[in-house]
């Protein structure tokens, strides 16, 4: 590092070397923000962040950049700054502080960011701008002391500017406890332990207690409103909820009150912040008694959390166990005055007033020849007749004041130290040989040390000083009102609040010293609902806060291990939430098995199909030889047969847990297997018409339709379908799969058909070859009885389409196992139906009517026709 430094002071200096002088006298080299000044023998500099932030700017590092323009402007901010003028002003007037002496002041925005803050601080450093000559660029600073910033991250930035010309910094707003070290931060002072110290320990404390659902009553002042709405803008962060909001004044009427003491009777929240002064307080008690509300908690604000006069006879059953709040505050006397006088005909080159009187009047300020600035051209211009004295405005609020306060009182400590610099005597005085400061020319460093050691009671009694890290002698105390056994009240510490201290010990709470409000020891509970249950979730109400729910059950498939859940978790994909909803058990795995009762009925029936279907087949082979079975080609009718009994023992294979093997079998042994069924009809209903034909003088068409030709179409026929399903096979095959979008509570296991193609060629040929043999059947309805075959083949395909036609919107609609029921189902039907129509008939001549079953009676029939 230090040879890295040696370089580059090497490298600036030779960089110096080579620049020309063109100029012997020094000067800023830029602007910055505008401010506020008044002239005085001793200046003081004021840092406020009068805007919130500023415009955001994209810099190319190529080109100056463009002037940095500050939005949202703050009023309340602007009344602390006027708080310092008056300040100054009041000081200036008192002839015994500082006779001999005035003070000035420049005030300057620092729009809440670092950068303004620290162009603030060097404006300060500087005198106006200008050239300036060698001997003055090495003058004392423009400002002996500076007032601010108030956030603890500026006045951090500052301080480091500020410390290495001993330049004393004292913060009215600034919290941070690394402000204390005075190792990094030597120059710096405070008068003030944290921002708004009161609102964020109410938080803590309804935090700490578990309140989620309170109540606020403020007074309908700003200070009520201010206090509200910081309460509201903290309490967002968190978990609380706010049941009702009411305002009271000083003028509210019986009417009024009345109303605001019924919304607290209907309301279920038992904790009730009160933002308000003492008066209001005592009207707003006076209607509860007679409202007969004595079960709400009441937390105090510091308004009138130590009014001892509000305890009486009447009031303690209500007041009894308040907790709240000390903090000093005080009323400033003039300042409300003071504020109500600013005008910008007074203050002609105060931009603050100007940018104030554009938002509280929505006029622009003239310049003195009459022109308006650009940034207000969109205004109309002022009368010069507007008045803070007509407006209600966060400026000339002055019922909370508490930074401003703090400002006032470090403005007094600065006076105060220069009163003791200016008194000092020589040979008494604290520098080297008993010396005192210079009393002209006031060196910066030198106020610093008075400013270290000033001890004073300022008008209102409080005394002001500054421990050995620069913090004000503050803290908030949380106090209780406990009823003594005279009767009388008791306002007991219970903890507190100091911000000085580290994160996680600026908060302690004695809570077995708390008395809460009907004298018990038990915090109390003020919640919209109850918590709600493992199994159930938080549902918002309409139009209520998030803290007034109902507790749902969580939905299927979800669950809620823990109270007031806001949402249920989902079930991981292959379990499901119990009755309960608290926990996720497995899902039912379903399929249609062999050990329940439908599998049981469809297996037994598939297995008599296949008997019947035997049986059907031993007395065609017993009786092979008699005209009936011979009549119609008795090779068909048996394969007919052998088909019919696999399509009955094809459908065994849809029972039971899928597997690839039981999937692959499922669709291309049932497609097979009815293909060669319907191509042996196919063969039959061709053989009976061609047998009709052949019967007429001159045809010899029998001799195309021989056995031969019959087995070449049942073998190609079913060919046909053995091709496509082992392409089918080949390329993507049925397999099993988990199917949970129909029941989500169970896993039904099926067989996927692969692809959909195939599937749809295999169960279109079987269609297709369907339909020519109901035509060609039906084409032969009318033939002879004993040869017509063909109409019982028509009804058997009649049957075989309405089953199928019904099969499709049952199996869609149909959800998990029962799916694969309706399926079977069509199977068995279908082949039932194609076995009693074309083998019944023939059974009951051959078993029941076999003297029917003769040469002599079949041909004698044919002969009739």
């Amino acid at each position: 590092m230090l040879p890295l430094a040696i370089w580059t002071l090497s490298f600036l200096c030779a960089i110096q070397a080579m620049t020309p002088v063109t100029e012997t006298a020094c000067k800023l080299r830029e602007k910055f923000n505008h401010g506020v000044s008044q002239l005085g023998d001793v200046i003081l500099g004021g840092l406020f962040p009068l805007h919130f932030r500023t415009a955001p700017v994209c810099n190319t590092f190529r080109n100056k950049p463009q002037p940095v323009r500050c939005l949202q402007f703050r009023h309340r901010e602007l009344r602390w700054a006027h708080t310092m003028i008056f300040a100054i002003e009041e000081i200036n007037r008192n002839a015994q502080l500082l006779p001999n002496l005035t003070l000035g002041y420049q005030i300057f925005d620092s729009c809440h960011t670092h950068s303004e803050s620290l162009k603030g601080v060097l404006k300060l450093l500087n005198k106006e701008d200008g050239p300036e000559s060698s001997s003055t660029c090495a003058d004392l600073p423009s400002v002996s002391i500076v007032v601010g910033d108030a956030a603890s991250s500026e006045s951090i930035a500052a301080s480091r500017l500020l410390a290495p010309f001993h330049i004393g910094q004292i913060s009215y707003s600034s919290s941070c406890t690394c402000l204390s070290d005075k190792s990094e931060f030597p120059t710096f002072l405070r008068t003030v332990p944290s921002d708004a110290v009161q609102i964020k320990a109410l938080v803590r404390l309804v935090r700490r207690f578990q309140w989620v659902w309170v109540g606020i009553v403020a007074e309908d002042s700003e200070y009520g409103r201010f206090g509200l709405l910081s309460f509201l803008e903290e309490v967002s962060k968190f978990e609380t909820c706010i049941a009702f909001i009411e305002f009271i004044s000083a003028a509210s009427t019986r009417s009024k009150l009345v109303q605001v003491t019924e919304t607290m009777k209907k309301s279920s929240a038992k904790v009730v912040i009160v933002f308000t002064f003492e008066s209001d307080t005592v009207s707003l008690v006076k209607e509860m008694r007679q409202q007969n509300i004595t079960d709400v908690q009441l937390i105090a604000s510091e308004g009138w959390i130590t009014s001892a006069q509000l305890w009486t006879e009447e009031t303690r059953e209500i007041f009894a166990g308040t907790i709240g709040f000390g903090i000093r505050r005080e009323d400033i006397p003039g300042l409300r005055e003071f504020l109500v006088q600013v005008h910008p005909s007074s203050a002609p080159n105060n931009p603050f007033v100007e940018e104030l009187w554009r938002e509280v009047f929505g006029c622009s300020v003239q310049t003195s020849n009459g022109t308006v600035k650009e940034n207000a051209a969109r205004y109309q211009p002022c009368t010069g007749t507007e008045s803070l004295e007509a407006v209600d405005n966060p400026f000339t609020d002055v019922s909370q004041l508490t930074i401003a306060y703090n400002v006032y009182k470090a403005v007094y400590a600065i006076a105060h130290a220069l009163h003791n610099l200016q008194s000092c005597e020589n040979g008494r005085g604290p520098f080297a040989n008993k010396t005192c400061g210079q009393k002209t020319n006031i060196l910066p460093w030198q106020l610093l040390h008075y400013l270290r050691e000033v001890q004073f009671t300022n008008q209102f009694g409080e005394r002001v000083s500054f421990d050995d890290n620069g913090d004000p002698i503050a803290s908030y105390d949380m106090i209780n009102w406990q009823r003594r056994p005279d009767g009388s009240v008791a306002f007991v510490k219970v903890g507190y609040y100091d911000a000085a201290l580290p994160a996680g010990e600026e908060f302690v709470v004695d809570e077995g010293g708390i008395v809460w409000h009907g004298s018990r020891h038990s915090v109390p509970v003020s919640v919209c609902t109850d918590s709600c249950a493992a199994g159930t979730r938080k549902g918002t109400r309409q139009g209520q806060p998030i803290c007034c729910f109902d507790c749902l059950p969580c939905s299927e498939g979800a669950i809620s291990n823990q109270t007031d859940s806001t949402e249920c978790m989902k079930c991981p994909i292959n379990y499901w939430s119990n009755d309960r909803r608290d926990a996720c058990v497995p899902k039912q795995i379903e399929f249609l098995s062999f050990g329940e009762s439908m599998g049981v009925t469809l297996t037994a029936i598939s297995l008599c199909g296949a008997c019947v279907t035997g049986g059907v087949a031993a007395v065609f082979l017993r009786f092979i030889n008699t005209p009936i079975v011979r009549a119609n080609n008795s090779e068909l009718s048996f394969l007919l047969l052998i088909s019919l009994m696999l399509c009955f023992l094809c459908s065994i294979a849809f029972i039971g847990q899928p597997t690839p093997w039981s999937c692959t079998m499922r669709h291309t042994v049932f497609g097979i297997s009815f293909v060669l069924c319907i191509s042996c009809i196919l063969s039959k209903t061709l053989v009976v018409l061609m047998a009709f034909k052949a019967t007429l003088p001159s045809s010899n068409v029998m001799r195309w339709f021989g056995p031969a030709q019959q087995r070449s179409i049942v073998f190609i026929s079913t060919l046909i379908q053995v091709i496509v399903c082992a392409v089918w096979l080949a390329t993507s095959p049925p397999f099993p799969t988990q199917n949970t979008q129909y029941q989500s509570a169970k896993i039904i296991l099926e067989c996927a058909v692969g692809s959909t193609l195939a599937f749809c060629c295999a169960f279109g040929y079987i269609g297709l070859l369907a339909c020519i043999c109901l035509i060609l059947a039906f084409l032969g309805r009318a033939l002879p009885d004993r040869f017509n075959e063909a109409k019982f083949i028509t009804f058997s395909m009649l049957i075989f389409f309405a089953v199928w036609l019904t099969f499709v919107p049952a199996y869609v609609s149909t959800p998990g196992k029962y799916t694969v029921a309706v399926e079977i189902f069509a199977i068995l039907a279908s082949s039932f139906g194609l076995l009693s129509c074309i083998f019944i008939p023939k059974c009951y001549i051959i078993l029941i009517k076999p003297q029917e079953n003769t040469k002599k009676q079949m041909m004698g029939r044919t002969d009739r026709l």
